[in-house]
């Protein structure tokens, strides 16, 4: 990998620090062009910095001419060490306690696949749950006879740290917590849940997808024994890599199930490590302040912008908020509302309800927006969104409402004798009624 660099040699490049990110000031684009496409989908998928960008393209570039293990061979010491140093230094935990995986969902599941509770005994979740989690929770319970309980929410959308602490006990046997969920912004507060479990000898499991990168995470203040994330949220990484913190008990189980799962990319886990070097390189105070992103700013201006647009509802539960907003407009369908936004330059991305089951459809939203920021978001993003959300609502509510009809006189009645005969119907099948609509399934020859 640290070959010196020659007009000869093929294997000109390094994958280190050098290479791995650019300054401050390296923007994917400028952050004063009007004409620039405003994006307020970090959440779903940060835009990697050029440095980042270049890197993964070499790499896959290299490794088409060369071949994988040549290319393997080159990142060495990025894939078995500088990375996993980033990483530990991002979660405030030991470097050996950092695993590469493909993404979040899956090395939850290889964990929790491992995992043997007693019949009878608890696990608990939480109603901002991912569908992905909470397929893996459903197979444990199915496999083992355990029970699976939601732990309530208060009034304000919080979860119930009161009834945590009456309710736990050594027959709780895992506890998994989302730090921000995928369908609204909220910060559940996981260092103090795991003050809550520090006591008992429950796996305490936590999901950094949508955090990291955004907010602090620090798995060591947490206190808990699994948390994953993935790369290319807020961390700005490529796809298809994730991380995860595993304490030493659990490590064993771990890399028995992802013996038998893909690993990423070589190029992907080089992205990630560029990314984190650049992530760590621009971080500033703001940034990594207990509110993350969304205190430098920009969420009142968001949630304004949303706000202001008639029709608009937020679904922002909770006292914390994170640089994520979620909402959804009375009468438009939210595909409706994405694809018009995209066509005046502005991505934000539409969340369905199956993402979040326990939590959006008792909300009664179906689909809603969520918008999210980024370290590249400017107030003129902002106001472009907001005057894009009006436009779009202003046309798609005329557009959708129905002429009036012109007001005209009923018919006059006409008079029946009372000894006239009732009407009898034509003879012959009845014609069907044209209103009808369904589904007819014909086979086909």
């Amino acid at each position: 990998m640290n070959a010196t660099p020659s007009s000869t040699d093929h294997r000109d490049h390094t994958y280190g620090t050098d290479h791995a990110y650019g300054t401050a000031t390296d923007r994917t684009e400028p952050a004063d062009q009007e004409g620039r496409t405003v994006h307020l989908d970090t959440a779903g998928w940060g835009t990697m910095p050029a440095a980042v960008r270049a890197l993964v393209a070499d790499c896959a570039s290299r490794e088409d001419r060369y071949g994988p293990h040549e290319l393997e061979e080159d990142l060495e010491d990025v894939l078995r060490t500088e990375v996993h140093e980033r990483l530990g230094a991002l979660l405030g935990v030991p470097a050996a306690d950092t695993a590469v995986v493909t993404d979040a969902a899956g090395a939850f599941d290889a964990l929790v696949s491992r995992l043997a509770p007693g019949r009878g005994e608890r696990i608990w979740t939480t109603p901002y749950e991912s569908a992905a989690r909470l397929t893996a929770l459903y197979a444990l319970r199915d496999r083992t006879r355990c029970t699976v309980e939601v732990v309530p929410l208060r009034e304000d959308g919080d979860l119930d740290l009161e009834w945590m602490a009456r309710h736990i006990g050594d027959d709780v046997a895992l506890v998994s917590v989302v730090h921000v969920p995928s369908g609204c912004g909220i910060v559940n507060p996981v260092e103090e849940i795991g003050q809550i479990l520090a006591p008992y000898r429950c796996v305490y499991a936590v999901d950094a997808s949508y955090s990291a990168g955004q907010l602090p995470v620090d798995a060591g203040r947490i206190g808990c024994q699994l948390l994953t994330g993935d790369g290319w949220r807020f961390l700005r990484g490529p796809y298809a890599v994730g991380f995860a913190f595993l304490a030493p008990r659990l490590r064993a189980a771990f890399e028995d199930a992802a013996a038998h799962r893909p690993l990423p990319p070589n190029a992907a886990v080089a992205g990630l490590n560029a990314a984190l070097a650049h992530h760590t390189a621009t971080a500033t105070a703001t940034t990594d302040g207990p509110a993350g992103l969304a205190g430098h700013g920009l969420l009142p201006a968001l949630r304004a912008a949303v706000e202001e647009c008639p029709g608009t509802e937020l679904i922002a539960p909770g006292r914390v908020q994170s640089a994520i907003l979620a909402f959804r407009h009375r009468d438009l369908p939210a595909a409706l509302v994405r694809r018009r936004l995209a066509a005046r330059g502005v991505v934000v991305w539409k969340t369905v309800a199956q993402e979040t089951p326990l939590h959006l459809p008792r909300s009664g939203a179906t689909t809603a927006l969520r918008a999210s920021l980024g370290p590249d978001t400017t107030p003129q993003d902002i106001a472009r969104f907001g005057r894009a959300l009006r436009e779009v609502v202003r046309e798609e509510t005329a557009a959708q409402r129905p002429p009036r009809p012109a007001r005209t006189l009923p018919p006059a009645p006409t008079p029946v004798l009372a000894s006239a005969p009732a009407p009898v119907p034509p003879a012959g099948p009845r014609p069907r009624p044209s209103a009808r609509r369904h589904l007819t399934l014909c086979p086909t020859p």
